[in-house]
């Protein structure tokens, strides 16, 4: 092998070294893109999650609420509105729900529309509960008015002819 040879691969060989160092600023770009996609991804999958937790426990609670309503049955040393809402507080017990969530509305057969309060026996009672939940990632808030989504869920039920 000659010196001229030998200097050519040489220098061949540094090329190549040259090549993969600048290729390394490659990837550390392409990392800069894609994480941040990725990780807005991985938090609105998981925003999403706990929204779709929040409305079923909302509907599953005001279902098991308007349940006990149609019963006509109170808890002791509390109105029938209360009982009520501590049904459905214990139906969604990881819910925080302040009393003006709630919204009673009663009918009575024959009648055209809705009246206000639990009603009696053989009305057609509605609890509706509105419920406001802050998104929790901070990547996912401006995506939505506020930061917050309002849920408004209902269940109407036939009350028993007589109460107990």
């Amino acid at each position: 092998m000659t010196v001229e040879r030998l200097f050519r691969w040489r220098r061949g060989r540094a090329g190549i070294c040259t090549r993969m160092r600048s290729s390394r600023g490659n990837t550390l770009v392409e990392a800069a893109i894609i994480t941040p996609l990725l990780l807005l991804l991985t938090f609105s999958i998981f925003e999403f999650g706990a929204l779709f937790y929040v409305y079923l426990s909302l509907q599953n609670g005001v279902t098991q609420a308007t349940r006990y309503a149609v019963t006509g049955r109170t808890d002791p040393n509390s109105s029938r509105a209360e009982s009520i809402r501590s049904a459905m507080r214990r139906a969604t017990p990881t819910l925080t729900l302040s009393d003006g969530a709630f919204s009673f509305h009663h009918m009575t057969p024959g009648a055209a529309n809705w009246s206000g309060g639990v009603g009696g026996p053989t009305d057609i009672e509605k609890v509706t509960v509105n419920y406001t939940w802050d998104i929790m990632t901070p990547l996912m808030r401006p995506f939505f008015t506020g930061g917050k989504i309002d849920f408004t869920v209902e269940s109407a039920m036939r009350n028993e002819g007589v109460f107990q």
